[in-house]
């Protein structure tokens, strides 16, 4: 399921996601039995550490349902931590920069395509998997997202975009709006045009155009769009979602 997922980004496939932003195997796992095609585990604004987020990883495994990791920051050790414990891929924050880009799939990917540390992880099958094997399983399977979710960043998409080893640009409209100076803005035409911007250079470049939205409905809308790695919601929001309904609908009848 994990080189099925970035198979099908590059055969120009829609996929729908979620992010995981408590640190429960037990929401984690629901997410999973509900059929998304990947999860997003939120270690950038989920209260999660790294041996939290192994957990949240092997209960989406348990139901084939490849997880990627949005990390803290780019760092080689972050990166390479991330995908040792089992993650489909690793989405960046903030790329703000082709060079930036560049760095981030060299630590992403092992030798040639980059320069990731070795060592025999829960990804290598803790040592079981025969190296060559796990060096084409890593290559097939990693799977690295940038995030365009600021003005320089927007300026710089044309190069982030051609940058080899990145699959994915997801396009962060919140943080966008607050580096325009239009915060929470998202219906803006800047907003509107930059969304334009990334589906259009994703196209040309080979790349998955990525976003968050909020229910079915929207997702439905940004696929009609040309997106293709959507994420909806998050376990949190389903969670309020679900439980404020009944108790209106509960509460109306008293």
């Amino acid at each position: 399921m994990k080189a099925e997922l970035k198979s099908r980004l590059k055969s120009g496939h829609t996929v729908i996601g979620s992010f995981v932003t408590i640190g429960s195997p037990d929401t984690t796992e629901i997410l999973a039995l509900a059929g998304f095609d990947f999860l997003v585990i939120d270690t950038e604004h989920g209260a999660m550490s790294i041996e939290t987020a192994t957990h949240l990883i092997r209960a989406a495994d348990v139901h084939n349902v490849p997880s990627i990791v949005r990390v803290t920051e780019p760092s080689d050790s972050t990166i390479l931590r991330s995908l040792d414990i089992g993650a489909a891929g690793v989405q960046v924050p903030q790329v703000n920069s082709a060079k930036l880009a560049g760095c981030i799939a060299k630590a992403a990917h092992y030798h040639p395509e980059g320069h990731r540390g070795l060592a025999m992880p829960r990804a290598a099958a803790y040592g079981s998997m025969p190296i060559d094997h796990y060096f084409a399983k890593s290559r097939e399977e990693t799977l690295v997202t940038a995030q365009i979710e600021s003005a320089e960043g927007l300026a710089q998409l044309d190069e982030i975009a051609a940058v080899p080893g990145i699959d994915v640009i997801f396009l962060g409209p919140f943080d966008l709006s607050h580096s325009l100076g239009i915060p929470g803005q998202v219906e803006d035409t800047r907003i509107k045009e930059a969304e334009r911007r990334v589906v259009e250079v994703c196209k040309a470049n080979g790349k998955a155009a990525g976003i968050f939205v909020v229910n079915g409905e929207a997702a439905q809308e940004r696929a009609r769009q040309g997106f293709h790695y959507i994420t909806i919601a998050m376990e949190a929001m389903f969670l309020s979602s679900a439980a404020t309904q009944a108790l209106k609908t509960a509460k109306a009848g008293l």
